[in-house]
């Protein structure tokens, strides 16, 4: 891979920071809808055999997401999409989508990504006047990162806001499905936060050659889910 762009950094004023802020509650928060509660992302099917049975087997796994598999990734191309765009480097843009398709580990998790990705970049596009510039098939972190950089927001807050966003709709699953009491769900949210912050730190300076996932049961249960006979999840 060829080297990365510097990531140009907008300044903050008082005000500037923040309207980033209530950005980023509006962009990932559980009311923008792009349909994250619908899926969960392998979870349903490691409830259903016994793998999650608490709260600590589900803070275990939502963990693993982030740190080894599709948490770390997402990141990653975010970042990667956050600085061509900025540079408007549309070839670097293309590869970094196109990695992102191919990085789906099963078809539901393919569907999870894209139609997010298509409904974020709908939906910001029309409120925000992003316009068309998220447009087409597309995965999530992509869609984030592109719309990110044109609305300038600090790369560091954007992708640590879409991992928080990322780690939620899981515990959410969770709740609904070990079930967890909405207070354990709380907690898991807690002690998720610095895991989020900890991966969103390593992707600003990571590139396309780090990418990669370890959570190899993970994607077999995203892959078992397809087959699955009652589910409440589309993934």
């Amino acid at each position: 891979m060829d080297a990365r762009p510097a990531t140009p950094t907008a300044p903050c004023t008082q005000e500037g920071d923040d309207e980033i802020f209530a950005l980023l509650m509006a962009w990932f928060s559980p009311a923008l809808p792009i349909g994250g509660f619908s899926y969960s992302h392998g979870l349903e099917t490691l409830v259903a055999s016994g793998a999650i049975a608490d709260a600590a087997g589900a803070e275990g796994v939502i963990t693993a997401a982030l740190q080894d598999g599709a948490g770390r990734s997402d990141a990653i191309l975010l970042c990667e999409a956050y600085r061509a765009q900025r540079v408007d480097d549309a070839t670097r843009l293309q590869e970094v989508a196109a990695l992102a398709l191919a990085l789906a580990p099963s078809r539901e998790r393919a569907d999870e990504a894209l139609n997010q990705g298509s409904a974020f970049g709908q939906i910001v596009g029309t409120v925000w006047g992003t316009g068309n510039t998220v447009q087409g098939e597309m995965a999530f972190p992509v869609a984030v990162g592109i719309a990110g950089a044109v609305h300038q927001i600090p790369v560091e807050r954007l992708t640590y806001g879409f991992l928080l966003g990322f780690s939620a709709n899981l515990v959410s699953a969770a709740v609904r499905l070990v079930p967890l009491g909405q207070t354990d769900g709380q907690r898991l949210t807690r002690a998720l936060s610095p895991v989020a912050r900890a991966v969103a730190g390593a992707a600003i300076s990571a590139s396309l050659d780090d990418v990669g996932s370890a959570t190899i049961g993970l994607d077999l249960a995203s892959m078992r889910h397809e087959d699955q006979n009652v589910r409440l999840f589309r993934s």
